[in-house]
């Protein structure tokens, strides 16, 4: 590299090397976030100003020129009063109301700064009250913008000091480098703080502009601070800091919705974490509840909904009335034409039904998943698929008559070598049209029970004295074949599925308004299996309301797991944004949890 120059004469100055080096980083290696962040920090415009502000000063410098004056702010300010104190006709007005601006008076600054050479900052003058008793102190002077200043304090409980508890990463108290958490504070701007409240003392911050002097004693530093690795969660519930009680300073919190993903700047409190969102360019972290005091709140408020949960874990397994429409019996469907074998509604009753019926419907068990879930943060890495990889199971969840047949059954026939859905198992015995592995796995009942026994079975129940099931070999078995695995399950089911084999993505099928419901149903019609033959009835005006109920529970309920909603306002629609998220699946990358590519 040439050695740096004014820019006068054949070698380039500072501002043509800044200009220069975005283009002459991209050859190098080195991680692609570092190189982003030289080439942005490189391409900021303030710091090519202030580059050709320096090369036109040490030019200046190097011409030596003699000022007519270097207190033309002073002379201005004497004219000022002499005019003030005579009569003044139109343009001696004028001449009052031009060196009155501000601009002028600025530009009058800048030109006795420039002539009298004085361009280092001038330090604050060290007070001349210092205890030589008392311990030893600093002096600290900081320029607050517009930004906070990205520390919080605290009082001492048994000595009273206000102490500095935290420093925000990124803020400008940590890009400084002269606040440490731990320093005890002894004056703001002069003013004493040993008798204050930290409330008072963060009053004083707000109402200061421009440079705040700090007196305080240093905290005792560790010699080697270890520097935390990068780690991003997804949050999977909505934070207000505005609305939170219990956080130290309302200003410092960082807002976020479920589904987020944070990078984690610190752990260093046990309760509150600093982070910030990903891709943000602002470097300051904001303040967020820790994963381990955000489950104990949780956990508190949801007491009474988990209890039952918790009774039930004793039983090892999960025994969850059927929920959903179906039609167990119904034959191997036709569409346009087109036999899909294997393909079947899932093996749920209506509500008709349930009222009646006594079947139970069971998933496997999970030790992972006796304990309630109290979902906060997950940790997230980004995962792409690549090339001869299985696919991702995609899981479609919605309630009852939302539409995800009709969409399982479009992309079925759009595009039958590439989606495909798994054959179930039954213990009925096969009729003469019936082909095992076909439209059914059929075997036998003391089987199938030690198969349920076995966990094999991902969902089954029990219709009419006779098993049906989906297993995971049957989800497998479309994997292995190089093909994506629709299938659609009750939202509780996908917790168990989400494994690092299977990397599941939920798309949640979301019903439209309850007008709009009226309106395009009005021709639609709901299988019941109430008689002996089933049949398939209008959609009454319960229907439409049991519908939108059971979303809202299932949003209430899973939403942090899904990955992807789709409101079915309108089936077309609905199946090309589906199609869309499906390939992007594919093609692009997704946060997924962390263990699943550690595994």
């Amino acid at each position: 590299m040439p050695a740096l120059t004014t820019g006068v004469g054949s070698e380039p100055g500072l501002y043509e090397l800044l200009a220069a080096l975005p283009s002459k980083l991209q050859p190098h290696g080195g991680q692609p976030e570092d190189n982003a962040f030289l080439q942005h920090m490189f391409g900021e415009k303030s710091l090519h100003a202030l580059f050709k502000i320096h090369e036109k000063l040490q030019r200046y410098e190097e011409s030596k020129p003699t000022p007519i004056s270097n207190n033309a702010a002073s002379l201005t300010n004497q004219l000022v009063e002499e005019l003030q104190g005579k009569s003044a006709d139109g343009e001696m007005k004028e001449l009052l109301k031009l060196l009155s601006q501000p601009h002028l008076k600025h530009l009058l600054s800048v030109h006795d700064t420039v002539a009298q050479k004085c361009y280092d900052p001038e330090l604050p003058p060290m007070p001349e009250d210092i205890n030589q008793d008392e311990d030893s102190v600093k002096i600290i002077r900081l320029v607050k913008n517009r930004e906070p200043l990205g520390a919080t304090i605290k009082q001492d409980d048994v000595t009273g000091a206000i102490l500095v508890a935290r420093i925000m990463k990124g803020g400008a108290a940590d890009r400084s480098g002269l606040i440490h958490v731990g320093d005890e504070l002894k004056e703001v701007n002069g003013i004493p703080v040993d008798d204050k409240k930290p409330e008072e003392i963060i009053r004083i911050l707000a109402q200061s502009q421009g440079a705040i002097t700090f007196k305080v004693v240093p905290a005792v530093q560790d010699e080697l601070s270890t520097k935390e690795p990068k780690m991003f969660v997804k949050a999977l519930f909505d934070y207000d800091p505005k609305e939170d009680k219990a956080i130290p300073c309302k200003e410092a919190g960082l807002a976020f919705k479920k589904g987020s993903i944070l990078q984690i700047m610190s752990q260093d409190d046990a309760t509150w974490w600093q982070a910030k969102h990903e891709g943000d360019a602002n470097p300051r972290a904001g303040l967020i509840p820790s994963k381990q005091f955000q489950e104990r709140r949780f956990a508190l408020r949801s007491r009474a909904a988990i209890l039952p949960i918790q009774r039930c874990s004793t039983r090892r397994s999960y025994d969850v009335p059927v929920e959903f429409v179906a039609e167990i019996e119904e034959d191997a469907d036709f569409i346009s034409g087109c036999r899909l074998v294997g393909f079947r509604r899932s093996f749920r009753l209506s509500r008709r039904e349930k009222k009646t019926n006594k079947s139970m419907y069971e998933c496997k068990k999970s030790e992972m998943y006796d304990t309630a879930d109290v979902p906060t943060y997950e940790e997230v890495t980004l995962y792409r698929r690549q090339g001869g990889a299985k696919h991702r199971l995609v899981i479609l969840v919605g309630p009852t008559g939302v539409g995800l047949n009709e969409l399982k059954r479009k992309l079925l026939i759009c595009d039958p070598q590439h989606f495909s859905v798994t054959i179930p198992h039954t213990s009925r015995p096969k009729r003469n049209q019936e082909s095992d592995g076909v439209e059914y796995h059929f075997i036998s009942k003391h089987l199938f029970e030690t198969d349920i026994h076995n966990n094999k079975f991902i969902e089954y129940g029990e219709y009419k004295g006779n098993y049906y099931g989906t297993s995971l070999d049957s989800i497998r078995s479309v994997l292995s074949k190089n093909k994506v695995c629709l299938l659609d399950v009750q939202p509780h089911t996908i917790k168990h599925l989400r494994t690092a084999e299977l990397k599941p993505f939920v798309v949640f099928i979301k019903p439209p308004t309850i007008e709009r419901l009226r309106e395009t149903r009005k021709n639609a019609k709901v299988i019941s299996s109430k008689d002996e033959k089933a049949s398939a009835k209008p959609f009454a005006e319960e229907d439409f309301e049991e519908m939108l109920a059971s979303a809202r529970t299932m949003e209430a309920q899973y939403s942090h797991l899904f990955e992807k909603v789709i409101v079915n306002d309108d089936l077309t629609e609905a199946f090309g944004e589906l199609r869309l998220a499906l390939k992007k699946v594919e093609m692009d990358s997704h946060w997924v949890p962390v263990s699943w590519t550690h595994s």
